[in-house]
């Protein structure tokens, strides 16, 4: 009996920002992949996590992105990579969002830096009003100084809605931030396309939702 559909943001509800990432190392001669290999090395501590968690300030972010990158074979500024994580919206994501809302609780739990955070210039273009209101609960990690994967992230959300985890659906596009879900015991779809993950999202919890 599913009670909670609980979504991310960026990756989900919009494009993957990895394809910008993509163009932006192919455009500038960049070594291929080497903002993701930046965010992934020691990702629980390096520059990308400190900014998602409101430790360190976009300056900061810059330079150690840069410190980060360069050991990695190439120096991208971190103030360059931020106005790539603004994918666009996927419209038939957004309307399962819709009936999914008519018929269970909602969440958000986003993975955001302060620069993006909901409210600020730039954060109101990346999270559009009218999605957002579809949620019964949001959690950003810049605004709580925690970040997925800590399983605490899914304990709040979990607590907030009043719903037992073995009756919730998550999704993500990324694995490392569905383990702790399903080690909850929730349902996960790891998000690679629309299709996909509407088709699966489907079957987790028999409704139509195109």
């Amino acid at each position: 009996m599913i009670e909670a559909v609980i979504w991310d943001f960026g990756g989900v509800l919009t494009t993957s920002p990895f394809e910008a990432f993509a163009r932006y190392e192919t455009e500038r001669g960049l070594p291929i992949d080497i903002i993701r290999r930046t965010n992934a090395a020691n990702h629980l501590e390096n520059a990308w996590a400190k900014f998602e968690r409101a430790e360190i300030d976009v300056e900061t972010f810059d330079r150690l992105f840069a410190v980060e990158s360069k050991a990695l074979g190439a120096e991208v500024r971190g103030r360059d990579v931020l106005p790539l994580l603004s994918g666009d919206l996927r419209p038939e994501m957004v309307e399962a969002l819709k009936r999914i809302k008519a018929k269970f609780k909602t969440g958000c739990i986003t993975n955001n830096l302060p620069s993006n955070a909901i409210g600020s210039h730039s954060g109101r273009t990346l999270y559009v009003a009218e999605v957002m209101a579809l949620f019964d609960h949001v959690i950003e990690s810049a605004k709580i100084g925690l970040r997925k994967p800590d399983p605490r992230i899914y304990g709040m959300m979990v607590e907030t809605l009043q719903v037992n985890p073995k009756n919730c659906v998550y999704l993500d596009d990324l694995g490392v931030n569905l383990k702790p879900a399903r080690e909850m015991g929730m349902t996960t779809i790891k998000v690679v396309n629309a299709v996909q993950a509407i088709g699966e999202l489907e079957a987790a919890t028999g409704l139509t939702l195109r």
